[in-house]
This record gives structure tokens, sequence and C-alpha cells, in this order.
């Protein structure tokens, strides 16, 4: 069977449901509901890891596509053609290991990190990366597609958080690397090698984390501007003087979405014990002036998840860019869209709302020169379905690199059958 051709004919599908079917089980194939429809033909919910050996196993042989889903927002926004088969880890959802007195986290990766918090909060503790909507964030698809948000500041990213990463690969097998079983395959180092790799290797299946404790106290600053210069000189200022979770300035666009009017703004959290607090707060007020709002308790908490969750126009086109931090306000002035920046990360996701059809990729040159010129790097996150098939989603490596990338393509999926054609250079 061809895997581009074979799911968009009904009797292959059928087909491939009852064989699905038959390896694991009835009930274990179904059809995809909402975004998942613009990842992949057909779902299958495995609940072991033998499970998902013999699904892999027999894609291989027919040269069926696969790729892990957790809610297929990723998937579903730079997919140009579904999968065959989503390979979504909902029924593995089960807490390994938990040792709250080492701090570390063994999980299935169908957990979310919503589930993950609620269970570390008992300890005081919490896994703290912060992606848009934790509830609906699977461990799987966080290190698969290294998800991050604002307080990437202060705690990194998956890449620092994680400790161990086990995943199902070519011909079935499961490979593991760091946490419990410190031992990589081949060379590799595996747990940087699956993180970010967008389930083009092999599917996670279960991640150890370390987690880390919950502040004693949250409060987040807030404060506008009436140009753009003005918030990231106030950023800038705000960074070298205290040691804050996380730093975020906003766009006239979504800072009138999260209610603060058509300005810039800055939003500045910071975290600590009473005495640390007053300290913070009164150096905030030192470099914002007293037009700073300090939110607190429920208040600060639910504007930091409106922050964290923002929204991106359903049929814009959003990219993101890495680049020097002190780059970061040429390279998304010049952008000339709105953004949401992460400053002190050098971070940001720059976005229009609407695009003309064959202008796609220009923009995105630009977008990408742009950023090459300021000492960064561009990943677009999200495109208009009919423009996907003109647009280079990842930067494209020097000759060198890329042959790398290839041959590590080639070696962990000699099949070519995971994930394809949704990673640097359309491996």
């Amino acid at each position: 069977m061809s895997s581009g051709h074979m799911a968009g004919v009904g009797t292959d599908r059928e087909h491939l449901l009852r064989e699905i079917e038959r390896l694991i089980g009835a009930g274990r194939a179904r059809e995809p509901m909402s975004l998942e429809t613009a990842a992949c033909e057909i779902v299958v919910e495995p609940e072991t890891v033998e499970e998902i050996a013999e699904a892999v196993r027999k894609c291989e042989t027919d040269k069926i596509t696969l790729a892990p889903l957790g809610s297929a927002r990723t998937l579903s926004q730079i997919r140009k053609t579904p999968v065959a088969l989503g390979v979504s880890l909902a029924r593995m959802r089960r807490v390994i290991a938990y040792e709250p007195d080492d701090m570390t986290i063994v999980l299935e990766a169908g957990s979310t990190l919503g589930e993950v918090n609620r269970l570390a909060a008992q300890h005081r503790q919490r896994l703290p990366v912060d992606p848009r909507e934790p509830e609906r964030t699977t461990i799987g698809a966080m290190v698969g597609a290294a998800h991050a948000g604002p307080a990437r500041l202060s705690e990194g990213t998956v890449r620092d958080l994680l400790i161990g990463v086990g995943f199902v690969g070519h011909g079935g097998r499961l490979a593991r690397a760091g946490g419990r079983v410190v031992k990589n395959v081949a060379g590799y180092d595996l747990m940087k090698v699956m993180t970010g790799s967008f389930g083009t290797l092999g599917i996670a299946v279960e991640a150890a984390f370390k987690v880390r404790p919950i502040p004693e106290d949250y409060t987040l600053a807030v404060r506008k501007f009436g140009r753009h210069n003005e918030v990231f000189e106030a950023a800038a200022a705000l960074n070298t003087a205290l040691s804050l979770v996380h730093l975020e300035m906003l766009s006239p666009g979504p800072s009138a979405a999260l209610g603060y009017d058509y300005d810039w703004v800055l939003m500045a959290g910071f975290a600590g014990n009473r005495a640390e607090m007053d300290y913070q707060s009164a150096k905030i007020h030192e470099v914002l002036g007293s037009e700073a709002r300090l939110l607190k308790g429920a208040d600060a908490d639910a504007a930091f998840a409106s922050l964290r969750d923002m929204e991106f126009p359903a049929e814009g086109l959003v990219a993101q860019i890495a680049v020097r931090p002190v780059e970061l306000l040429r390279c998304v002035r010049d952008c000339s869209g709105e953004y949401r920046a992460h400053a002190g990360s050098g971070v940001a996701q720059i976005w229009l709302e609407e695009v003309g059809e064959g202008t796609a990729q220009q923009t995105v040159s630009r977008w990408r020169e742009l950023a090459h010129v300021c000492g960064g790097n561009l990943r677009v996150l999200q495109a208009p379905e009919t423009m996907r098939g003109e647009i280079e989603f990842f930067d494209r490596p020097s000759a060198g690199a890329f042959g790398l990338m290839k041959r590590l393509k080639q070696a962990f999926d000699p099949a070519g059958i995971f994930n394809p054609g949704c990673f640097v250079g359309g491996l």
C-alpha cells in the first residue's frame, strides 16, 4: 500500500482499520475527530508499548505512514497532507514513578501536563514547563515539539528538565536513554535527539523529568506603553535589575485581545518569599514607575494563564524567531507583524492575521532573512492549509549539518514511515 494515497481511498481505509484492530484489539482504531482530521486519516489508541510496537511493524512492512498524536494541535497546523495512521497515547497516561524527595517523576507519554502538576502540587512541586493549554498538552507532544512558554526565562525548556526518555522506533523496538537506565544507543544523546524531533524518529512512550518546588508567592506586573521602543527599553532595564520568572512584551493586537487596550504592554512575573517579594515589588516600581499594576493571587494566575494560552489567528501565518536577546527589538519591529516576545530569552512569536495567496513564502522568506541577520533562526508554527505547499517550515541548515540529519533519519527510520516531510528539509 502507498502511504500517501492508501488512506484516501475508502476501501483501503477500511482494510487498515480491520488490520489494526486485528493486531491490537477491537475498538482501538477510529475515524479522526476535530483537529485530527488535518493530521491523519485513521487514529489508533494502543494501551501498551507492545501494541505500539505491533502497529509500527505493520506500518514498516506495508509502507504506511504514521505519526504520534497528542491533541493534534501542532500537526494540524504544519502537515501538508495527513499521514495514514495517527497514534494517540490517550490510553497510556500512567505515572510510572514519582519520588518527591528526589524531585523526579517518570510518566507515560499520554499524560497531560495538567495531570502531572495536579499530582506534584500535593507535594508543593511542579514540572515548570508552561506550554499553551497544559490540560491539552501531553508529555509526548511536549517532548516531540519542544513546547515551552513564558517561563523559559527562569526555568529553561523541556530539554533542560528532561532526564530520561523511552520511545518505540524502527522494528518496533523500545529504546531508552537517561533516567533510570543511563544508556544511549549508537553513541547518540537520545534525549536531545528526540526533543523537538516532531515524531520523525519514533514514538515517545515515556519520559522522566526533574520537578521543582512551587514558589511561595507569585505576582504579575503589567505596564502599558504608547511606543514600541519604550516597552523594549523598559524590558531591558527590568531584565537587568531583577531575576524574573518571565518577561513578556505584547504588540497592540494581542494586548487588546487580553483587555489592555490597543497599546504595547509589558508583563513581568516574579516570585519568592515575603522578603523577596517586597524587594522585587519596590524594584518594579522603581524601574517601571507608578503606572505599573501589580496583580496578585487569583488575578495574577488568571492573567498569566491568558498570556500563556494566547490564541493565534485561526487562518493566520505564525512563526517563531529565536535571536540574540539584544537583537529582539530590531527583529520583531522589522517583521511588521503582531508579536508576543519573551524578553531576555530572545524568542518571539510573530504573525499576520491574513496573508494573500501566493505571498506566504515571500513573507516567510523575509522574516527568515531578518532572523538570520539578527543571528538567529525562524520556524513556521502555523500556516493556512492551502498555502503549506509553498512554505519552508524550518530553517535549512548547512550542507554538512543537513547531511548528518539525513543520515540520522535514515538510521532511525529506514522505512521512512515516521511523520515524513514534517521536519527540516522535508525529512
